[in-house]
């Protein structure tokens, strides 16, 4: 197991409750990861008036006729289940005063349906909580500090990881490193979020896809020169009356639009302004409910009560990564993904907000599952991969921003076919492919959806080839 967020510690323990001696490699402590800095829930249908159904239709509009069904149907059927599986592991989730549980409302949900524990404090209560079991499991070893520098494999099968400790042989290796948000560089990510687990891949001889889709939360703080710039402000809190303002304080878009809707929105405001943010206006919000949100803005020196506090789309979440199917297999043997990392279609070109920690629980337990159905022994003679990973510069986090941004251009997209970090290239590639705007992913060049593109998701081969697919 790589990586050592809410998707790697969860498959970990699915994983050793089946039996398996499993090892645990994480980069940095666990208190580190993108998990633990989420600010969002968990999406699941678990009040008496919302449906699986109706979560679905809210995850398929929200994705912009590109999502996998069979991944959405999975996903909404068992979030709910996942959820009473982390309420047995003693994650404390917010609660009404009659003891059931407290349901946010985000963009694109027709109804509330996100569990939260303390407001925004989600993400470090889950991997608090399982990193604790993890712990207190004999069957799991963990291993802090250490970094993956390849995956053991020629092109054909996956016999296990190499590290800057050495190689470690399994017959199956799972990459849950987190995603590619902090390549661009402006960022809601923590600096270790560039993608690694997709450069790794590509390397040992497994498919990519969705490479092109970088989702952009609409409100992150814009605040230049300040070390808070960038830092997200939750959904939840526009869920809850925050409101959208332009520079005379008025109300300009639905806040509670699809991510990609909203963010356009904002992008739009800001041209017609002239000025590099809009507002947002937390007066009249108990931020008591929001620590994280309040703890962030007092360290960036803003008050709200004051007036609107400034905003601007930055890097989020990639819906493409390490292609999968419907148990997390990638395409070379031996290999599964999940979480940010992997992609399964189920986010399309837009990801509903709260689904993806949702979709770390799900695919995980099913993961450790095909994991130990689908398993054979690896090699340990095996010759080792010539391939190091290798992070990327600064200026390559400049470029991406630069010319894979909001707003893309061909001719800009194709000044990152050279870059020298493998994945910025990859990203190039596949955005020049896509010639349309759709979701997060708008061409200035190309502004309209084009029909050729429903359901369509692009593959990138080992050889760089890039394929169009549809999945079902």
């Amino acid at each position: 197991m790589v990586g050592g967020g809410a998707a790697g510690l969860h498959a970990a323990l699915e994983a050793a409750q089946r039996g398996a001696q499993v090892v645990l490699v994480s980069r940095k402590p666990l208190s580190e990861s993108a998990s633990f800095w989420a600010q969002g829930g968990l999406a699941g249908a678990v009040a008496p008036d919302d449906s699986p159904a109706r979560h679905a239709e809210d995850t398929i509009n929200a994705g912009r006729a590109a999502c996998r069904a069979s991944a959405v149907s999975i996903l909404v059927d068992a979030a709910p289940g996942q959820i009473n599986l982390l309420i047995e592991r003693e994650v404390a989730f917010d609660r009404e005063p009659d003891g059931s549980l407290s349901l946010g409302l985000e963009g694109g949900h027709s109804a509330r349906r996100i569990v939260h524990v303390g407001g925004s404090e989600t993400g470090r209560a889950i991997t608090q909580t399982l990193a604790g079991l993890t712990a207190k499991t004999p069957a799991i070893s963990v291993r802090e500090g250490v970094s993956a520098l390849a995956l053991w494999s020629q092109g054909s099968r996956c016999h296990g990881v190499i590290t800057d400790r050495g190689a470690i042989c399994a017959p199956a290796t799972v990459l849950a490193t987190g995603g590619a948000a902090a390549l661009w560089q402006r960022t809601t990510n923590p600096w270790g979020a560039i993608g690694a687990g997709s450069v790794l891949a590509a390397a040992a001889g497994a498919d990519l896809a969705d490479l092109e889709l970088c989702q952009f939360h609409p409100t992150a703080l814009a605040l230049p020169g300040n070390p808070r710039d960038g830092a997200l402000i939750t959904e939840a809190i526009r869920g809850e009356g925050a409101a959208l303002v332009d520079r005379a304080g008025r109300r300009f878009t639905d806040e509670l639009a699809p991510r990609d809707q909203v963010s356009g929105a904002i992008l739009d405001r800001i041209d017609a302004d002239g000025a590099g943010s809009v507002g947002l206006d937390l007066r009249g919000i108990d931020l008591d409910h929001f620590a994280t949100v309040k703890r962030t803005l007092a360290e960036a020196g803003l008050d709200p009560s004051l007036g609107p506090i400034p905003v601007a789309p930055a890097a989020h979440y990639t819906m493409g990564g390490i292609k999968v199917d419907l148990d997390a297999q990638s395409s070379l043997p031996g290999l599964f993904a999940v979480g940010e990392c992997s992609c399964t279609g189920l986010h399309g070109a837009n990801r509903l907000a709260s689904n993806s920690l949702s979709e770390c629980f799900v695919f995980g337990s099913r993961a450790a599952a095909a994991a130990d159905r689908r398993s054979q022994p690896a090699d340990p003679t095996a010759p080792l991969p010539n391939f190091r990973f290798v992070p990327p510069m600064a200026a390559t986090r400049e470029a991406v921003w630069k010319y894979a941004g909001p707003r893309r251009r061909a001719d800009q997209l194709e000044r990152l076919l050279e870059d020298p970090y493998p994945l910025a290239a990859m990203i190039a590639r596949a955005a020049l492919e896509r010639r349309e705007s759709r979701g997060p992913h708008r061409r200035v060049d190309a502004p309209r959806i084009a029909s050729e593109f429903d359901g369509v998701h692009l593959v990138r081969r080992p050889d760089g080839e890039i394929v169009r697919e549809r999945w079902t």
